[in-house]
């Protein structure tokens, strides 16, 4: 899965070889002559490169945000803000904004990808209005649509769709978050009535931070065990009335409110609970399980395992949303904070005047390596919408395709939410104390993204997800005979010998030649990108395997042993991202004519990999995968290649094609810039009338 390099890696193409665009400087790639203030990006190409292939679909979204009457009002208190955003999700109705992937018949397009691409932006006017315009049409509608038959999809979508049925996704209990295999809410056929008896049997299972189901939610998708004729045959999902038409809890059903959070207060999350509500037999969501009228159960899938995971399979959507809303977040992020570190001015430069901050090396490697990165990110989740598209359209629906959607959006949404609360972070702190006022949007966007980490599936169990599935992998390739498996450890652990007598360092030592240049020059090449990114993977991925094949058939030891590589096997899915993310990138790279749009994406895309090689330099020198030398021409480079792209920031920020309506911080629009020209202007009349007093000049000691 990791060890092969994409087809157009075997040859470097010219227009990126190492020193093809650098006649001068073997490591600048600028033609001699020039200057990187010369270099002029394409931001229209750019800008729909980033778009992707739903570039319309969202376009519309980008439209439909100008509206100020959808914008997050800062500070606002919760019951308000609560009434804002539903009312909200009926602008987006009246819109035709959530209709894209239901099926035609109830005004649909099963436009799956272009929805995703679409339903991300909303993050640009208020992430309590992307999540709660989620849980009602990509959770609550999405399993009607997804988990449901046509008897379903006739008596429930057309209320869900036109919003008239407000909705809530009630999977989680507050003893069984990601661990839904082991909910304890039932729901139990009775045959004399054709009714499932749907109960929490104690306060762990009740259904808890549910979306909608404090205030709003009329009815619920339930996830419960289908208990039938005495058999539990697993979790399953049925459509539950929660509320009448005065918003008062129907007999049997109770709740409560979850109360303030950390962010997203527009969503008023809730608490569950059912005391043997009763609902009819064809409220079962039976596209993977059904129950006769006698009670018999039938599942065109036999096997309950994979009947489960078929099931929560056909919900990754929401994976795959969240990762694209952490990416519009970073953009937005570092939109402010990279337009102000252009204006701000700060501290007397060699020439007697203020600096702006982005003309500092430290503020420029604080923010121009993340920028890379999201960079990274968006063409991955490009490719993750593609997959998703691929298998919700039935073009490719195969069992290899879903488990690939399933990998990459478990990888690329821990990935990327992670990485939003860092660049958040940052972006706050490289603003000073203007990024902490909440006009700035900065510490609002990190409070309402804090929770993407963990829901949808926590993040460092999505990674072991990802994990597990490179050791089947693996496990795949590894040898099963007795003399074949001997052959292959002596492989591994003659690999592991040449890492520690450093006979790898010593092929590198010889190639650079006491050079920095020659160093330098060999990271350019993306086969040497990749090959250090893939080899740390695979290095990663075959010692925990070898490990773990030492248990034998022994299960409870090779569970200890599981147990005790889990901090490694998620350093491994981390890596294994990146490295998806990287070949998304080069990808990207090869669709763009030589030139200077292709030239900054090459940088760009150099100090990605070239960050997370400085990242992981501890482990590329402790396996001889790096000599000491290489490893200071990595750092150095980052310096140059951060130096280098400091020109074409504002150009690269022109290309996310976010108005000021969407942006919304005044440090980003205008408002610092007319301070400092104020101040400059100040400062020239005073000067010039002499009317600036002589500053004290204190002797030299």
């Amino acid at each position: 899965m990791v060890d092969t390099a994409p087809a157009h890696l075997t040859s470097t193409p010219a227009a990126e070889a190492p020193d093809a665009d650098a006649t001068g400087d073997p490591a600048a790639g600028t033609p001699v002559g020039a200057t990187d203030t010369d270099v002029r990006i394409d931001t229209t190409l750019l800008g729909e490169l980033l778009l992707g292939r739903w570039a319309e679909d969202r376009r519309i979204s980008r439209r439909l945000t100008l509206d100020p009457g959808l914008h997050k009002i800062e500070g606002q208190p919760v019951p308000e803000h609560r009434a804002r955003t539903l009312e909200q999700l009926r602008v987006l109705v009246d819109a035709g904004a959530i209709q894209r992937p239901y099926p035609t018949e109830f005004g649909g397009q099963e436009n799956h990808g272009g929805n995703l691409a679409a339903f991300e932006e909303l993050t640009t006017a208020d992430p309590s209005l992307q999540i709660k315009a989620g849980v009602q049409w990509g959770l609550f509608g999405s399993a009607v649509h997804h988990l449901g038959t046509e008897r379903n999809h006739r008596e429930f979508l057309p209320g869900i769709i036109r919003f008239d049925v407000p909705g809530c996704f009630a999977m989680t209990e507050t003893g069984h978050g990601s661990d839904v295999q082991s909910i304890a809410t039932t729901a139990t056929y009775d045959a004399a009535t054709q009714e499932f008896v749907v109960h929490t049997p104690f306060r762990g299972a009740w259904k808890d931070y549910i979306g909608n189901a404090a205030l709003h939610g009329r009815a619920a998708v339930v996830f419960a065990k289908l208990v039938t004729q005495g058999v539990d045959h697993g979790v399953h999902a049925f459509y539950v009335p929660l509320r009448d038409a005065e918003g008062a809890f129907l007999p049997g059903v109770g709740g409560e409110d979850d109360g303030v959070k950390g962010g997203l207060n527009g969503i008023d999350n809730g608490r569950l609970w059912f005391d043997h509500v009763r609902v009819p037999r064809t409220n079962l969501l039976n596209r993977y399980g059904d129950v006769a009228e006698d009670g018999t159960y039938s599942s065109p899938i036999a096997s309950p395992g994979r009947r489960f995971f078929t099931m929560l399979g056909t919900l990754v959507q929401g994976r795959v949303s969240l990762d694209g809303a952490a990416v519009v977040a970073q953009k937005l992020a570092l939109q402010i904070a990279l337009t102000y570190a252009a204006e701000r001015r700060q501290f007397p430069t060699g020439g007697g005047d203020e600096g702006v901050l982005l003309d500092y090396g430290r503020h420029q490697r604080r923010l121009i390596p993340r920028l890379a990165t999201v960079f990274a990110q968006s063409f991955a989740h490009e490719q993750l919408l593609q997959t998703f598209d691929d298998v919700f359209s039935g073009r490719k629906d195969t069992p290899e395709r879903r488990e690939d959607l399933e990998t990459q959006a478990a990888a690329f949404k821990s990935m990327s939410t992670w990485s939003a609360l860092d660049t958040l972070q940052e972006c706050r702190e490289a603003c000073g104390g203007a990024g902490f006022l909440a006009e700035n949007r900065l510490t609002g966007l990190r409070a309402d993204l804090d929770v993407y980490v963990t829901f949808e599936g926590d993040n460092t169990i999505l990674l072991q997800l990802v994990g597990k599935r490179l050791l089947t992998d693996f496990r795949a390739r590894a040898p099963r005979d007795a003399a074949s498996t001997a052959r292959f450890v002596a492989a591994q652990a003659a690999s592991k010998l040449a890492d520690a007598s450093g006979l790898r360092r010593l092929g590198q030592t010889v190639a650079d030649r006491g050079s920095l240049a020659a160093s330098v020059t060999d990271l350019q090449d993306p086969r040497t990108q990749r090959a250090l990114l893939a080899g740390r993977v695979d290095t990663m991925v075959a010692e925990i395997g070898i490990r773990l094949a030492s248990a034998g058939k022994d299960r409870a030891r090779a569970a200890k042993l599981l147990n005790r590589s889990q901090h490694e096997l998620i350093e491994a899915a981390k890596a294994h991202a990146e490295l998806m993310q990287w070949d998304a990138f080069t990808e990207a790279i090869e669709s763009v004519a030589p030139g200077d749009t292709r030239r900054v994406l090459v940088w760009l895309r150099d100090l990605f990999a070239l960050g997370l090689l400085e990242q992981h330099l501890d482990w590329h020198l402790l396996h001889g995968r790096l000599t000491a030398q290489r490893a200071r021409a990595v750092s150095a480079y980052v310096d140059r290649l951060v130096a280098r792209i400091r020109p074409v920031v504002p150009q690269l920020v022109e290309s996310f094609g976010y108005a000021p309506e969407h942006v919304r911080a005044p440090i980003a629009l205008g408002e610092e810039r007319a301070r400092q020209e104020e101040a400059a202007a100040w400062f020239a009349a005073e000067a010039a009338a002499g009317r600036l007093p002589e500053q004290e000049k204190k002797p030299r000691p």
